[in-house]
Order: C-alpha cells, then structure tokens, then sequence
C-alpha cells in the first residue's frame, strides 16, 4: 500500500476489504487489487453487497463487487463512527449528532442532536443492533427505533464522570435464558438491561475501570457459560449472566486495551499488555502465558484450536489454543494495526510497513 492501513479488515466472497486512507478491494486468492475507492475513507461497514464509508463530511456507498458509486449523501458535520444493521447506516457526528439513513439508497430517516460527546470515538458511538439503536448522552443510554428513531426506553446509567471518565461499552446479546439483554460496562459497573423493556436485571461492581465491553458466552456455567470482563488492571471476572453473581476472578497483568476478552470452547482468552492469557472459563484456572516483546494489539482470534493474534513487537502470532505452544509467528517490518482476521483457513493481517498479509493459519507461510 501506498500508505498506513488500519482497521480490522473484512472477508466477504473471494474479496478482502481494507483501508488505507481509501477502501481497497483485494482479491483472497492472489492479493491483486480489484479496485479502491478515489475518496479518502476513515471508516467503512461492509453490508449486503455495498460498502458504505465516509471521508469525513460526507457520506457514500459502492457496490461491493466492482466500486461503483450508489449514492453520496453530506452529513453536515464530520462522521467519526459508522455502523450499518437492518438495511440502516447509523453514524455519529461530532458534536453530538446521530443520523440513520436507507441503507440501499441514502434516504435520510431520522436524525438526532445532543447525544454524547465526551467521547466520539467509532468504539465508543452509537451502537446498532437488531432494530435497535442505542446511545449514550445526558447521564442516560438511550433505545431507539433504528427506522423511525423512536425512543423505546432509556436508563440512567450516568454521565462521564459517574462512569470512571471512560466510555461506556455495550454487549447486546439475544440468546440469554432471561431474554434479549444489553450488557452495558460503565466505569467500574457491569450492568444487565432488559433489552424490550430498558429495566436492570443486575449491577456488578469491580474495584477497578473496565475499558472493554464485557463478552457474553451463552450455556449455563458448568459448561463455561457466562459474562466475563477484565478491568484495566488486568483482573479477570465471570459472572453469573442471569443474577451477575461473581463465579471467579484471576489477576493477569495491567491493560490498556478496548477489546473484549475472547471466550472461546471453555477458554477465556485476554491480552494483558505485552502477553496472552488463557484461563478455564469454568473454575477460572490459569492454563498458560505467552508473552511477547510488545503489547497486544486488537482483539485475539481463535479458529481451528489455534489463537492469532498481533502484537506491537511486529510480529503476528498463532498459539495452541489449549497448551500455549507456539504453532509459528510471522515478523513484518511494522507494529500490527487492529486485529487478525481468519476465514477459510487463512489469517488476514495488517501492519504499519503499509502491507496486508494473507498467511496460511496452520503453517503461517504466505498464500499464492
């Protein structure tokens, strides 16, 4: 690439979307660029055979097969995260500005001021699921229709400073046992929120901020079922995801990252600064620690009973998912950007010496 590429990329048909400053199409077989967009692209989602994007103050959509333009709309202000479900594009505009629109044609449908602003970040804007909007501004996390922009409840969950001064992260999951649940980490809380009706289920609280959305793993907890989140200073909690009861709680080593722990076939898998840690999603029982010379980058993958994942210190990683053993690393010439994808037996990654790797996820040698 001529340029940084960032981000996670995105695997759809024989196509591997990334960015760097414009979307680039590559072909997953030979790596050949099959097109890139003229516009500078500082976000992009992937949806139904278009890619939406924005450059900033406006917004477009391409056809995801060839390029071509489908409609450009102005946003009247500079979109800093974008997120695309139930045939709508949500984006969030600096300065408290939330706007849906048509997927398929770029018809405005609703739009709304005052939401947050503390933090307008893509991590930390409005989150789109299932028909569902949601938003926090003015000390409440707000539900709205994601077609008409009603509001469906909304809860008190606190402004900026009664979260910790961090932002507060969402999971929305549809299959736990009480029904639909919106599990909200807020400053030190975990909280779970009725997901119909807006009305708390339970309050967990840490003694530390929690950066990262917690995961959910559905199935009861003997059989590693759960909520689990990690705090910044590296404690690693389960909770009861029907009563948020702590099951266990493990110390790893102190993060930074925004990422999600990853739970995965009875193993919870979280980067800790400069190593991977993996526990027993049952009992909470340390399994192994592999550290590396730099810190975590983007979120672990697992596939295959392997971990990938990349790292500061250049290099991309795949681990035994059970034992910690080192399956084979991949050195480039730049820190890892965002994180790992696999697909069909092959891990994508980007790097900061402006490359996209496509590697083979058993051998990690390059694919032709």
């Amino acid at each position: 690439m001529s340029n940084d590429v960032w981000g996670k990329p995105v695997v759809s048909g024989n196509l591997l979307y990334v960015t760097s400053f414009e979307v680039h199409a590559l072909d997953v077989t030979s790596g050949r660029r099959q097109f890139k967009t003229r516009e500078v692209a500082w976000s992009m989602a992937l949806s139904e055979g278009l890619i939406h994007a924005s450059d900033g103050p406006s917004l477009y959509a391409l056809d995801a097969a060839d390029g071509r333009e489908h409609w450009r709309q102005g946003t009247g202000g500079w979109v800093y995260s974008l997120q695309v479900a139930a045939g709508t594009v949500v984006t969030g505009t600096r300065g408290g500005g939330l706007q849906a629109r048509h997927a398929a044609t770029g018809e405005p449908l609703w739009e709304l001021s005052g939401a947050q602003t503390e933090f307008e970040t893509q991590e930390a804007g409005p989150l789109a699921h299932d028909g569902t909007v949601y938003v926090w501004g003015d000390g409440r996390l707000r539900a709205l229709d994601t077609r008409s922009g009603a509001e469906r409840w909304s809860y008190p969950i606190g402004d900026a400073a009664a979260c910790g001064g961090v932002p507060v992260r969402l999971h929305p999951a549809d299959d736990v046992a009480a029904g639909p649940t919106v599990f909200a980490a807020a400053g030190k809380r975990v909280l779970a929120l009725d997901a119909a009706y807006g009305t708390l289920r339970w309050t967990f609280e840490a003694p530390a901020v929690i950066l990262s959305p917690p995961a959910y793993a559905p199935g009861a907890a003997l059989t590693g079922g759960g909520v689990f989140v990690a705090d910044h200073l590296g404690t690693v909690y389960a909770l009861d995801a029907a009563d948020g009861r702590e099951r266990w709680r493990i110390a790893t080593e102190a993060r930074q990252s925004i990422e999600p722990v990853l739970v995965a076939d009875n193993h919870v898998h979280v980067g800790s600064g400069a190593a991977l840690y993996t526990l027993d999603a049952v009992a909470g029982t340390p399994m192994w620690r592999f550290a590396t010379r730099g810190d975590l980058i983007g979120a672990p993958v697992a596939a295959d009973g392997r971990v990938h994942f990349g790292s500061a210190d250049h290099c991309i990683y795949a681990v035994d998912a059970v034992g910690g053993q080192l399956r084979w690393k991949l050195a480039t010439d730049g820190e890892i950007t965002g994180s790992p994808v696999v697909a069909n037996g092959v891990v994508y990654a980007c790097s900061k010496d402006r490359c996209v790797y496509a590697l083979d996820a058993e051998k990690g040698t390059a694919r032709r």
